[in-house]
């Protein structure tokens, strides 16, 4: 089969796949309805054509000149991201990634009127505790994958068989294999609610969530709906700001007095975050997410520019010698948005709740949720929440723990203590179960 003269779209995968006798990369709502409340096997085999097509485009990419600053004020550092691209383009290897996911139980269902793609793996544990947990923006499914066995088959690593998981890991809408959205609408609340019609469809009667990035105002979401089975939530980036803290912020005053030594320095971290525009990605992605649309679909180089600015990625050094930031990880992670052309359908839930900041209390309506919530502080956070503010924004918070490794990609950096803090976290709940 030829080499497609462009980059092939998400039609064109499902008809190569369907080719090559494979069950589709695609949802099946691409090709043809799917019958609704119908759970379906899925598994990913992405056609060599657009593999080739992504090397095709790598090795045409024209780069600009170097920055001006020796720092990352003006964005990624060419010297950083040009091997990183230049790999991908030459000895990067997709397939590996691809195995990663189809060892593990996939499925596609239909709700709301759009296709979620989600994994599901239960534990041989008797009485394991159902778990959702969702990923955010510039993740995806695959940086949860390596909490899979310590919240499954936590003997193994660590804990008991009463700390075991049945897990949940689905795709957001607009994010992977999941479909996009045609109409507007699809914000943390629809996820949510979206979120607690998939539990229910796989038969969970009670259940947990858990959330990073965009996961805590999808958890969130869920905890303030409180959906039937909902027993409480654990989030790492919690809405904390205490709305005279925000109004502060946004006018770029000084810290105001009083505030204890934790309190002064998230403010501290809050505003150095504003000055150095920090979040320029969610103002774009915010206001005109089809405008950026058009380059990070058409440019390998450009996606992964824009998804590396992210300030979760700032610190990460993409070293071959760092299994849990190597080159490859990182990379599978970019790989899956180019491959699914997904970047533009990603980009518009900053659209949907205007690019603001998840860390706000008013705005994420923490007053209105009364379910029990946990929250883990990672010393790699883009900011570290106090505890005072945090338990003024949660009424309910009955867990509230600050640990000394990780960041703001928490379940990839450090799944070992990740997976321990939610068996922490949601101990005292299991027996609601």
């Amino acid at each position: 089969m030829s080499v497609p003269s462009s980059s092939p779209t998400r039609r064109d995968f499902l008809a190569l796949s369907a080719a090559a006798g494979a069950v589709s990369l695609i949802p099946a709502s691409v090709g043809g309805a799917a019958d609704t409340d119908t759970v379906r096997p899925f598994h990913v085999d992405v056609p060599e054509e657009a593999l080739v097509d992504l090397r095709r485009r790598i090795a045409a990419t024209r780069w600009p000149e170097r920055e001006t600053v020796d720092d990352q004020s003006q964005g990624i550092q060419l010297s950083k991201l040009k091997p990183l691209v230049e790999y991908w383009g030459t000895g990067y290897d997709w397939r590996k990634a691809e195995a990663k996911l189809n060892a593990l139980p996939q499925f596609m269902t239909e709700i709301d009127g759009l296709d979620v793609h989600f994994i599901q793996v239960r534990s041989k544990h008797p009485n394991a505790l159902p778990l959702i947990m969702t990923h955010g923006w510039p993740g995806s499914v695959l940086e949860l994958l390596k909490t899979v066995a310590p919240l499954t088959e936590p003997t193994a690593h660590g804990g008991r068989a009463e700390d075991a998981f049945d897990l949940v890991l689905p795709s957001m809408p607009g994010y992977g294999f999941s479909g996009q959205p045609t109409d507007a609408g699809w914000g943390p609340d629809r996820i949510a609610r979206t979120w607690a019609a998939l539990m229910s469809r796989l038969g969970y009667a009670r259940y947990v969530a858990q959330g990073g990035d965009w996961g805590s105002p999808v958890s969130s979401a869920m905890a303030r709906q409180a959906p039937a089975g909902l027993l409480g939530i654990h989030i790492n980036l919690p809405a904390i700001v205490p709305p005279e803290i925000a109004a502060v912020l946004a006018a770029g005053g000084p810290a105001p007095a009083g505030l204890s030594e934790k309190e002064r320095a998230a403010f501290d971290a809050f505003s150095a975050a504003a000055r150095m525009g920090n979040r320029s990605y969610a103002a774009m992605m915010g206001s005109r997410p089809q405008t950026i649309g058009y380059s990070i679909t058409d440019s390998p180089a450009g996606l992964a520019a824009w998804m590396l600015g992210h300030p979760g990625f700032s610190h990460w050094t993409y070293a071959s010698s760092d299994p849990e930031k190597s080159p490859d990880e990182v990379l599978d992670d970019i790989t899956l948005y180019w491959l699914t052309n997904t970047a533009t359908s990603a980009a518009r839930l900053y659209w949907e709740t205007g690019g603001r900041s998840p860390a706000l209390s008013v705005p994420e309506k923490t007053n209105e949720i009364s379910l029990p919530v946990a929250i883990t502080v990672f010393p790699g956070e883009s900011y570290q929440a106090p505890e005072t503010w945090a338990r003024r924004a949660y009424r309910n918070l009955m867990y509230f723990h600050e640990v000394d490794k990780g960041g703001h990609f928490a379940a990839w950096e450090q799944p070992q203590l990740f997976s321990e803090e939610l068996r922490a976290a949601f101990r005292s709940l299991r027996q609601s179960i």
